[in-house]
C-alpha cells in the first residue's frame, strides 16, 4: 500500500457506501412519488408532468451502480473502476443539476399546466358515458376521502350529474361529522364540501416537486466531494 493513503482509501470506501445508500433513498422516494395514486391516478395526470421524477428514478439506479464501483475501486485500488466511477459521477452530477434547475424554473408553471389538465377532466365529470361513470365513481371516493368538491369550480364541475347517486351517497355531500365545520357549506339543498379538489391536487404536486428539487441539489453537494475523493485516490494509485 506504499504511496496510497489508508485514510483516503477507507474514506473513499465509506463515502461510496453512503453514496450507495443515498442512491437507494432517491430511487425509493422517486418511485413512491411516481406510483402514488392520490393525484396521479384519480385525475389521470399526464405522465409527462412527472418527467423530472422519471429522470431521478434513472439517476437513483445509476447512483447505486456507481456506489458499488467506487467501493470496489477503493478497496481493490483499481484505477479503471475509479476512472469509471469519476466519469459516471460527473455525468450524473450534470444531469441532476440540469433536472434541479428545470424543476426550480418550471415550478411556477406547474399550477397552470395542472389547471389545463383539470379543465379537461371536468368534461369527464359532466359526461354520461359508461367510461365516464367509472372515473366519476373513483373521483367521488377521492372527494369523500379528501373532503373536497369538484375540480376547479366546486359543484358546478359536475353539471347535470351533481344530483346523481354514486357509491351510496350524494356527490360532494359532507359527512355528518363535518357538516357543522368550516369544511362545508349549504348549497343546492344539502351540505357539501366547499374546497375544490384541484387546490389539493396542485398543492400535492408542488410539495413533492420541492422534495425532488431538494434531493437533487443535496446529492449534488455529496457528489462533488465524491469526485474529489476519487480523483485524489486515482492519482495516488498512479504514483504508487
Amino acid at each position: 500500500m506504499a504511496g496510497v493513503s489508508r485514510c483516503m482509501k477507507y474514506s473513499m470506501f465509506i463515502f461510496n457506501f453512503l453514496f450507495w445508500v443515498c442512491g437507494c433513498i432517491i430511487l425509493g422516494v422517486s418511485i413512491w412519488i411516481r406510483v402514488s395514486k392520490d393525484a396521479q391516478q384519480e385525475v389521470q395526470i399526464d405522465s409527462s408532468a412527472f418527467a423530472g421524477v422519471d429522470l431521478l428514478i434513472a439517476v437513483g439506479s445509476i447512483i447505486m451502480v456507481l456506489g458499488f464501483l467506487g467501493c470496489c475501486g477503493a478497496i481493490k485500488e483499481s484505477r479503471c473502476m475509479l476512472l469509471l466511477f469519476f466519469i459516471g459521477l460527473l455525468l450524473i452530477l450534470i444531469l441532476q443539476i440540469t433536472a434541479g434547475i428545470l424543476g426550480a424554473v418550471y415550478r411556477s408553471q406547474i399550477e397552470t399546466a395542472l389547471n389545463n389538465i383539470l379543465s379537461e377532466s371536468i368534461k369527464t365529470l359532466q359526461s354520461s358515458t359508461e367510461e365516464s361513470k367509472a372515473f366519476q365513481q373513483k373521483f367521488q371516493e377521492y372527494e369523500r376521502k379528501n373532503r373536497c368538491c369538484g375540480l376547479l369550480n366546486g359543484p358546478q364541475d359536475w353539471g347535470k350529474n351533481f344530483n346523481t347517486h354514486l357509491a351510496n351517497y350524494k356527490i360532494c355531500e359532507c359527512a355528518a361529522e363535518d357538516q357543522s365545520t368550516d369544511l362545508c357549506t349549504y348549497a343546492q339543498g344539502r351540505y357539501i364540501y366547499k374546497t375544490p379538489c384541484g387546490e389539493l391536487i396542485i398543492k400535492y404536486v408542488k410539495d413533492h416537486m420541492t422534495i425532488i428539487v431538494g434531493l437533487a441539489f443535496g446529492l449534488a453537494v455529496i457528489e462533488i466531494f465524491g469526485l474529489g475523493f476519487s480523483m485524489s485516490l486515482y492519482c495516488q494509485i498512479q504514483r504508487k
